[in-house]
């Protein structure tokens, strides 16, 4: 009965147009908020999800190194109760420190060099986003390596092309430099580019890939020595609880993290992000609640006479209010409906027509992604409403208490 009210009052002609085009002007500001607030949530959700998808190319869904130093034990008998864990996929042995790289007078600022065995493939994405070459890491003597596209830059080489070998240098295990030639301290190799990454700057100006065994002999590691295990399980659902069963047989001599946690801060960040965004594009309904205010107010000055008759036909304060109050849900949402079907439309305009490109090179995709989920709907459609509750409050309020005189 109150949404009976109020779609005929707003239905009905207006002794003074200014009602209407403020009543229009409010359903317009909500329109064009409801409408920013999905697409931005949708830009970021789907970034969100380009990010997250190059990290887990590169991060595993687990990965176990030594709660202290670099260096961790692990022996066979463990290796077996690891790969004997309910839920656990496969799991790849890693030896990284370190290094720096030289071709000829070219040489690339300090780089991880990362020594990984054959499961490496079938735990991480990296062979999957090569760009030159392949995936070929090579034996203990005669090592390949795989460099990120950053790297391969500043050494100035084509890593499928290179016909010299590169060198390596590797501070000597529990050695520092303390001498005036650092290379007392220090072991070289040569080692033959093989293939080139592009994931993301981050690590291709920061990592380059070798098998287990050169990088084991470089560190004058022990059989049974790693720096960290990298694991991939069945089902990410399960990661928590595969990491408690981890601790179980392992105890708390190493330090288990998730993929989450391996990227705390940028998920952190980028969950802030957003809603900041939301707050700060969440103004723009407020502006809109003060155009809802006027037109509500001008509203209850112009149906004063028909607040007169319902009370005097015996409706009640709480009745008149309601009343109006339906009239600024109204209003609410006929302008959210507006924004979200005007948000849809240009969502799938960008997804089949890629109206808004990304600038620059550097990305996997060339328009700025989108994703729509239904919880950004929903917390959109009820900021909408907790706005035109707010700004219908004083007007409706202001309409109960109107005095009945029927003189006039």
């Amino acid at each position: 009965m109150f949404f009976t009210f109020a779609w005929r009052y707003f239905r009905a002609k207006k002794s003074t147009n200014a009602i209407n085009i403020i009543a229009w002007v409010s359903i317009l500001a909500i329109v064009i908020g409801s409408a920013s607030l999905i697409l931005v949530l949708s830009v970021f959700n789907g970034l969100e999800d380009l990010v997250k998808s190059l990290y887990s190319t590169f991060y595993t869904d687990l990965k176990m190194t030594p709660m202290s130093g670099k260096v961790m034990t692990l022996t066979p008998e463990q290796l077996r109760r690891l790969s004997a864990v309910p839920g656990i996929g496969k799991y790849s042995l890693i030896a990284e420190d370190e290094a720096l790289l030289q071709n000829g007078d070219k040489q690339s600022p300090m780089v991880y060099l990362k020594g990984v065995d054959s499961n490496y493939a079938s735990v991480a994405g990296v062979s999957s986003r090569l760009t030159g070459g392949k995936f070929d890491l090579g034996t203990e003597d005669q090592p390949g390596a795989v460099l990120g596209a950053g790297i391969e830059n500043a050494l100035d080489i084509e890593s499928d092309r290179s016909i010299l070998p590169l060198t390596v240098y590797m501070f000597k295990r529990g050695i520092g430099p303390a001498s005036a030639d650092p290379m007392a301290f220090m072991n070289t190799a040569n080692i033959a580019a093989s293939g080139k990454f592009a994931i993301q700057e981050e690590f291709d100006n920061k990592y380059v890939f070798t098998n287990l065994a050169f990088m084991k002999h470089m560190l004058g590691l022990q059989p049974n020595e790693y720096s960290a295990v990298e694991i991939t399980v069945r089902d990410n659902q399960q990661a928590e609880f595969i990491k408690s069963e981890l601790h179980d047989i392992f105890g708390n001599q190493y330090l288990i993290q998730t993929r989450y946690e391996q990227n705390r801060l940028l998920y952190g960040v980028m969950r802030m992000e957003k809603w900041v965004i939301y707050a700060v594009l969440t103004l723009i309904l407020v502006v809109a609640a003060f155009n809802m205010v006027g037109a509500l107010t001008m509203l209850v000055l112009e149906k004063q006479k028909d607040i007169q008759v319902l009370k005097a036909l015996g409706a009640s304060n709480g009745f008149i209010q309601k009343v109006f109050l339906s009239e600024g849900i109204l209003l609410a949402l006929l302008g959210g409906a507006g924004g979200i079907g005007s948000a849809l439309i240009i969502c799938w305009l960008q997804v089949n027509l890629k109206l808004v490109p990304l600038q620059g090179d550097s990305f996997l995709i060339d328009y700025y992604p989108v994703k729509l989920v239904a919880t950004d709907f929903l917390l959109v459609m009820s900021t909408i409403l907790i706005v035109a509750l707010l700004a219908s409050w004083f007007p409706s309020r202001k309409a109960a208490a109107h005095p009945v005189d029927l003189r006039s």
